[in-house]
């Protein structure tokens, strides 16, 4: 049987690498194309910017593009993440959520909406981010003291939100193997005379530049040794394989919040 996608953001940089992997893969089949009304690329075939013809033209009409579909994938913003999602539940449309700078408000939202569609939310869909949560959580549990941990993280100067919401979800996975509340230990900026460092808290650095994918490192800082887990991506197309691996996984699924986790087996007993 062949999954229908919605692509959310079709004329952007991830709506596009989306595109271009759905053509390529002989199981899905590309049925709607979103953007927004004010777009120049509405109207025109949404595979116009990879110098294919697919028939599918870029539309602004979320309900009609949702009821041709299966499965919608969203990387956009959270504000059109969220009217998406509301017309994906109101038909009974699955979906794929990459959207980062999701508010706590809109993620209860997002929670919601899953009461009632199979939905996959994670702020990074690549499969070796989400294998290296799983290794901070081993390397949290065994260095529970003496260790100072930071994280920095590097991305384009388009990026809109900071720190990134990977960054953030590396930062909680530390937190609650420590048995921490992130919001509680996190330190999101330092200047001046900050005075001594507290040992429980959990640094974040940031870097906008150039064109920058995506890099990630979490450090755990000790006496006489330093560990660090790091995850480059070179290419949006990692982004994307793991959003297409997540709507293969929402077919036939109940309704529910899913992560990457339950995508990839992860999930920790």
């Amino acid at each position: 049987m062949t999954l229908r996608l919605a692509i959310a953001g079709a004329g952007g940089r991830m709506g596009r690498t989306l595109i271009e992997a759905v053509l390529a893969a002989p199981e899905l089949a590309l049925a709607a194309a979103l953007e927004l009304p004010a777009s120049p690329t509405l109207g025109q075939d949404a595979g116009a910017g990879l110098g294919r013809a697919t028939g599918v033209r870029v539309a602004a009409d979320i309900d009609a593009a949702l009821a041709a579909s299966d499965v919608l994938i969203d990387f956009t913003r959270p504000e059109g993440t969220m009217r998406h999602l509301a017309v994906c539940q109101r038909l009974g449309v699955a979906a794929v959520v990459g959207t980062t700078g999701l508010g706590a408000a809109q993620q209860a939202a997002l929670a919601q909406v899953a009461q009632d569609i199979p939905l996959v939310f994670a702020p990074n869909m690549s499969v070796g981010v989400n294998l290296m949560i799983r290794l901070l959580e081993i390397a949290a549990r065994t260095l529970p003291e003496g260790y100072d941990v930071e994280i920095i993280e590097a991305h384009h100067r388009h990026k809109v939100d900071a720190p990134s919401g990977t960054a953030l979800r590396l930062g909680e996975a530390v937190a609650g193997a420590l048995g921490r509340d992130l919001r509680e230990c996190a330190v999101f900026a330092r200047e001046g005379v900050t005075g001594e460092r507290e040992p429980s808290t959990i640094g974040f650095a940031t870097v906008r530049a150039g064109d920058i994918v995506g890099e990630h490192t979490v450090m755990f800082a000790g006496v006489g040794e330093r560990l660090e887990i790091t995850h480059k991506a070179s290419s949006r197309m990692t982004f994307v394989q793991g959003a297409l691996r997540a709507a293969r996984f929402l077919e036939g699924r109940a309704p529910g919040l899913y992560d990457m986790a339950d995508v990839l087996g992860l999930r920790s007993e």
